[in-house]
């Protein structure tokens, strides 16, 4: 009986894989090339064919962008003080402010910042003023903008004039040199939509990517400062950046006038500059490496309704499954074809993950989302998490400590009360493939590794605040990875994000933050088949 079910189980596993090969979503069994960009890339063409080039777009020729003498240095984490909970020496913060100074100095044409709201403050806010002057300085006029996403009503506070006041009294003579766009943006507020995107592009040729937001009473001046990850590169990768975030502000611009939509200010004689990156940087980026990325974003609802050259026609969930009162809100992440023609990083995602031939490391904030009003999680996500599991892939999720819940879950850095809802969701869709309880429980016990997050021996941070995970990262194989703003868990933001192939900088990776943040986050697992540890 029980080598029966086992047959079922991996007979199932293989089907689902085969589908999963059939929409291009895993990678071709040659041992060299770039596989997994490549099941990627299929999987783009396929359901947004429409945005290449704006919203996404694969490209050679780059290098992460470390500091000499500091090979991991492309790999920007913030605070960095792993294993001592009284976080005295936050070397990686100061490295990424150090990195934002030294690329904004560099500028001759263009600065793009984006961001979450509020608006950059303390010593973020120090790094773009130091960066800004030293430009300046060297005798450039660098055109300037600045978008931040702002949630209906909770983020009324956030005034751009206030802050492009500020920014230009700060600059002092320097002020002369720029020309400046400061706005806030909210795409859609029914549909809980606002850009998320934490970037900065200079001159279409640096980025930095990745989930910190420039708050410093959360990353900065605090006992308890939320651990997160950007990544640098140089090369053409940089100008998708530039096109993604000219693609916001031509729909900012456009909406300028809707103060329910957009506030804007501008510095004295400029104009909304909706293709700042398009018309400041005209000329082709030269390669500064051999680093192979694919660069995607997403649209959220409000900007684009869909793709209108994709042909895509998925097989989707429904969304019953994972929504807390259905026909209360559409379930985009589910059951919305149309949405899934402007948001392609969430396809991109799940190709990745489906592209993982022996394991697979997760760590983010949340899987599951605040239910309601979103929908409870990805179920497709999930369903090829599944079929991982099934198929004998390790498996490993680190999340943001429960504790960190907000009033109302998404008030704080979790949205989830217990693990036992990330893994009693992969053993519910575990059975569905399997058609077999005991065979889904033996496939989660044999396969994954969960836990809730810890940078330190310790339960807590010094002060007693448990520790709360931002990172927006998964890695496949030792081999890719994605570092960028979207969240697994369902969320309708604009977003963006990198996809590197490169089993050079994945080592790095392993080395400088998925191995410290295991040693530490272990301790806390309700799921460790290493250890024989299965709840």
């Amino acid at each position: 009986m029980a080598r029966h079910r086992l047959r079922r189980l991996v007979s199932s596993a293989t089907a689902l894989a085969a589908a999963l090969v059939s929409l291009g979503a895993a990678p071709a069994h040659a041992d060299d090339g770039t596989p997994y960009l490549d099941a990627v890339e299929r999987t783009l063409r396929e359901v947004s064919p429409g945005l290449e080039g704006r919203i996404w777009e694969r490209s050679g020729g780059n290098a992460l962008d470390a500091p000499e003498g500091d090979p991991a240095g492309w790999l920007l984490q913030t605070p960095g003080c792993w294993g001592d909970a009284t976080c005295s020496d936050r070397s990686g913060a100061q490295k990424r402010l150090d990195k934002i100074t030294r690329d904004i100095s560099r500028a001759e044409r263009t600065v793009d910042i984006s961001t979450l709201a509020p608006l950059p403050d303390g010593a973020f806010n120090d790094a773009v003023v130091d960066g800004l002057k030293a430009s300046a300085a060297a005798g450039h006029r660098p055109r300037v903008r600045v978008l931040v996403g702002a949630a209906p009503l909770y983020h009324l506070n956030v005034v751009p004039s206030t802050y492009k006041n500020d920014l230009l009294r700060r600059l002092g003579a320097a002020a002369d040199s720029i020309t400046l766009n400061v706005a806030s943006m909210t795409t859609s507020r029914t549909g809980f939509s606002w850009n998320h995107s934490k970037l900065l592009v200079v001159d279409g040729e640096s980025v930095v990517a990745g989930g910190i937001n420039s708050w410093k009473d959360d990353y900065l001046d605090t006992a308890h400062p939320v651990t997160d990850v950007d990544l640098a590169l140089r090369g053409p990768a940089a100008r998708a950046a530039g096109a993604f975030l000219d693609t916001l502000w031509t729909w900012t611009c456009r909406n300028a006038g809707n103060p329910a939509k957009v506030w804007l200010a501008v510095s004295d004689g400029a104009d909304c500059m909706a293709a700042m990156h398009r018309d400041g940087n005209p000329t082709v980026v030269p390669a500064q490496g051999n680093v192979p990325v694919v660069a995607v974003g997403g649209l959220g609802i409000g900007i684009e309704d869909s793709d209108p050259a994709s042909s895509f026609q998925p097989a989707l969930p429904g969304a019953r499954d994972a929504r807390c009162f259905p026909g209360l809100l559409s379930d985009r992440t589910n059951a919305d074809r149309d949405y899934d023609t402007v948001n392609p990083e969430e396809s991109a995602l799940r190709a990745l993950v489906a592209a993982a031939r022996e394991h697979i490391e997760i760590s983010q904030q949340d899987l599951n989302a605040t239910c309601p009003p979103l929908p409870r999680y990805d179920i497709r996500l999930y369903d090829t998490l599944a079929a991982k599991l099934a198929a004998g892939v390790k498996v490993r999720i680190v999340v943001s400590d429960p504790a960190n819940r907000g009033l109302i879950g998404s008030g704080g850095y979790s949205q989830i009360k217990s693990l036992s809802e990330i893994s009693d969701t992969l053993r519910e869709r575990l059975a569905r493939l399997t058609g077999d309880e005991a065979a889904a429980s033996r496939a989660l016990c044999a396969n994954l590794q969960l836990a809730s997050f810890r940078a330190a021996p310790s339960a807590t941070w010094a002060d007693g605040s448990p520790y709360a995970l931002h990172h927006k990262l998964v890695s496949v194989d030792d081999s890719a990875f994605y570092i960028g703003s979207k969240n697994l868990y369902p969320s309708w933001l604009q977003d963006f994000g990198y996809i590197v192939e490169s089993p050079d900088a994945a080592r790095q990776l392993k080395e400088e933050l998925l191995d410290p943040q295991w040693t530490y986050s272990r301790h806390t697992a309700t799921h460790d088949y290493r250890h024989g540890v299965c709840a």
